[in-house]
Formats: C-alpha cells, structure tokens, sequence
C-alpha cells in the first residue's frame, strides 16, 4: 500500500511503529538534519547532490553519521520502491540521537535516522509554474547558520504563516532590507538580462535546485551574478522567480507585505523552466538505463 512504509534507523517498517523518544534531541532541541528528494517517475532527482549536503550539514554539526552515502542512497531507493512513489518526495531525518536533556551535547553520540515519502501531483506545482505565485517580503528573523538544512525551522515556519495569511504561497525574507531568501526556497531576480541570487553564505540555505538553475543559466550563457541585493533592487526587478525541490523554478507574479509590487512571467524565467525540466528527463533516462 502507497505511503506506509518508514525508515527507522537501517530498517524499513510498517508507519505508525516507529518509537519517539522524549528525550531525543531532535525532538527536544531540534538537534538534527534532514534532506528531501523529489521523486519523478520513480527515479529520484539530484540524489548524489543532496546526501552529499546531508553530510555537509551532519559535519557542521558534529553529527555522527552512521552509513556512509551509498547506504543512505539505499535505503532511500528501499524506501520509494516499498511505498509505490511514482511521483513525490523522500524526507530523511537525522537527529543527534537520545540523552539526559542537557543543552551541551557528546560527539559520537548513536544518531537517530527516520524518514517517509509520499506521493505528490505534479499538477498543482505546473499550474503555479504557469501562473505565478503571490509572495509576501518580511523581515529575516532565523539564526545565523541557514547553510545548514538543520531542523531548527520555527522562523521559516512562522514567515511561511504570515504569507499564507495574506493569501501568498511564499514568503521573501530580508535583513535590514538585504534579500536572504524564501521561507523554503531560494530568490533570483533578472534585471537588464542578468540573473541575481545572494551568495551561498551563512545566510541562506545553498538549494539544490538552485544549484543546477545556475548550471542551467552558466551553459545557456545567460550572466549570473552571485551577490546581495537589496528590496529596492527586488522591486524594480524585471523578472522574480524562486527555486526549491518541491516548487523548481517557479515565478513570481506579485510581491505583498512591506513593499508590493507586480511582476510579469519573463523569458529569462520561462527558459530555465524549460531547460530544468529537461534535466529532470535526462536524470530519469539516466538511472533507468
């Protein structure tokens, strides 16, 4: 049956048998890392580039990281094959693991892995890549490590909030009127036919989406430059779109909160669209063949 399979630590397992305990630090403190991979036609997209962030994030938090990348990747395929993914997402998690709450952690600690997938329509995210997305710009109230994809979500989530509360299905963040990024995606804007995003900082999360979008643009040749830019520049922008695993290159149509602005759907944004789905087609023929 669809969806009701989960991974527990190496083991994949009927859902709803999974133990939580309370006094896991992921579920005390947030103490863990996670990754999602979208599924297309049964095949997972940019699998490599995504568990080689997860032990990115795992390194930069001291995290013990119990299979190597090659397991991971495993019991991830394990895990969409069990469940009939056809379409949909991976979510793998990794928390440091269980002790007495204290807020100063052991290294080498017995990390915890869990993770689901489920399936996902792809016909709501081509009817928003089609029309355009409502988002609303607020401040950037999250800590300062956004390079890491850690499980300490509660700014994005609350930014996420205050968007769907204005009828926008993103949020655009800023600090002190720098653009960082989206509550779950990554900014670029095209002024004069050059594509902005800030730099893969501390700042913001380095998607991978974005990633291959600006593989994408370097081989069309289209000039990208990878610095700040400012709420000013984002409201005279040309072209805004965002980026993500579950939304790929989406564009903006309209910008609400403490600054609006309306945008049209442009060619820079309509052509990485079409060269990212190609990616996915190509991806999909690879690892069948």
């Amino acid at each position: 049956m669809e969806n009701s399979y989960v991974l527990y630590h190496d083991q994949i397992i009927k859902s709803g048998s999974i133990p939580v305990d309370p006094e896991d630090r992921g579920y005390l403190f947030g103490d863990g890392i996670y990754e999602v991979v979208f599924v297309y036609d049964k095949k997972p997209f940019a699998f490599n580039e995504h568990f080689e962030r997860f032990e990115q994030s795992a390194n930069k938090l001291e995290l013990a990281m119990p299979y190597d990348i090659s397991t991971f990747k495993h019991l991830t395929e394990e895990l969409i094959t069990k469940n009939n993914i056809v379409n949909g997402i991976v979510y793998i998690q990794m928390t440091r693991g269980v002790a007495p709450r204290n807020h100063l952690y052991e290294r080498n600690m017995q990390s915890v892995v869990t993770g689901f997938a489920k399936s996902v329509s792809l016909d709501s995210i081509e009817k928003s890549q089609s029309n355009g997305i409502q988002t609303y710009l607020t401040e950037d109230i999250r800590w300062l490590r956004c390079d890491i994809k850690s499980l300490n979500l509660l700014g994005n989530v609350m930014a996420k909030r205050k968007a769907a509360d204005s009828d926008c299905q993103e949020a655009i963040q800023h600090r002190d009127g720098t653009v960082t990024e989206g509550s779950s995606s990554n900014i670029f804007i095209v002024k004069d036919g050059k594509l902005k995003t800030h730099p893969a900082s501390n700042l913001i999360l380095n998607g991978i989406t974005r990633q291959v979008v600006l593989k994408i643009a370097e081989s069309l040749q289209i000039p990208v430059v990878e610095e700040s830019f400012t709420v000013e520049e984002l409201i005279h922008a040309e072209e805004v779109f965002i980026t993500s695993t579950t939304m790929e290159v989406t564009p903006v149509v309209q910008l609400k909160g403490e600054k609006e602005q309306t945008y049209k759907i442009g060619p820079v944004t309509a052509e990485l669209q079409k060269q990212f789905k190609t990616q996915i087609q190509l991806n999909t023929s690879a690892m069948k063949s």
